[in-house]
């Protein structure tokens, strides 16, 4: 098979008639009904059967179509992108976020692309070096981090940043904690991330200031686990408001204190290209 005799088959199977396809096509009808001929032997299935002057698809002929649809639509996106610079909306966005990430501010950041007309999308979740290598090898459109790309080749990375959210104390309701300087806060058991994270590190100043002695039963880099510890394990957590906001709607967590100058930063990272998808500034509208 080649991509001439399923063209060929495409277009009958538009019009349901050789000669009128012929003669768009510039062929002549014999020509064109050799091509479908090769191309049903080859698949060992008929494509159509007849109705009068009428070719009608069989089942086989209908699944090709269908097919052929979507190679012929892809075919056209790829000359429109190329030729002419224009990428489709209707192509998948490709979505890449670090596995770190509040899956709270993902959903919130897609939710333009689920409602009112949905738009095709993919989310890929790994580490913030895979994101670069992805976003580099044009394997995703953008890179969701919250870190940035500091100190990396500013001629290839673009790098926004989408939002700051506060980060807080947060622990199972009903703790007798109402400030920093509180002595509650003393020797309680937390589940924090990894000292290489830029929260620990607001964390451990502060925990030096207000001499606390903090008993570190667990680390996380993922945020997801941090809030199920925090929510099912009883120790105290230092997460972004944003990360426990169904538990904190649900009051199966409170929020305690908001510690001062500490924030969760979220940032957007493309690749500077000359194809972008045209979605993508529509998704960042939302954040200028």
């Amino acid at each position: 098979m080649n991509y001439r005799h399923l063209y060929y088959f495409w277009s009958v199977a538009k019009t349901g008639h050789l000669t009128q396809t012929a003669q768009q096509l510039h062929v002549s009808q014999s020509a064109l009904s050799s091509q479908i001929k090769q191309l049903e032997e080859w698949l060992g299935q008929t494509l159509f059967e007849r109705e009068g002057r009428r070719l009608k698809l069989t089942q086989a002929g209908y699944i090709a179509k269908q097919y052929a649809d979507r190679i012929f639509a892809e075919g056209q996106s790829l000359v429109e992108q190329l030729k002419q610079g224009k990428t489709s909306q209707a192509s998948v966005v490709r979505i890449g976020h670090a596995s770190t990430m509040s899956r709270n501010f993902v959903e919130q950041f897609i939710a333009s692309l689920m409602s009112p007309s949905p738009q095709p999308f993919r989310l890929h979740s790994m580490s913030t070096h895979q994101l670069l290598t992805e976003l580099a090898e044009h394997r995703i459109d953008i890179a969701l981090a919250n870190t940035d790309v500091a100190g990396q080749d500013e001629d290839i990375w673009q790098s926004r940043l989408l939002a700051r959210q506060p980060v807080s104390i947060i622990g199972v309701p009903g703790l007798p904690i109402t400030s920093l300087d509180d002595p509650a806060l003393r020797k309680r058991s937390w589940v924090l991330p990894p000292t290489s994270a830029p929260l620990r590190s607001g964390f451990d100043m502060l925990a030096t200031q207000y001499q606390w002695s903090p008993q570190i039963i667990a680390e996380a880099d993922d945020m997801a686990m941090l809030r199920l510890l925090a929510r099912d394990g009883g120790a105290l957590a230092v997460i972004p408001d944003v990360v426990v906001k169904d538990e904190l709607d649900s009051q199966r967590l409170q929020r305690y204190v908001t510690l001062p100058n500490l924030f969760e930063q979220f940032y957007a990272i493309t690749i500077k290209q000359p194809f972008q998808h045209p979605w993508l500034n529509r998704l960042l509208a939302r954040y200028d």
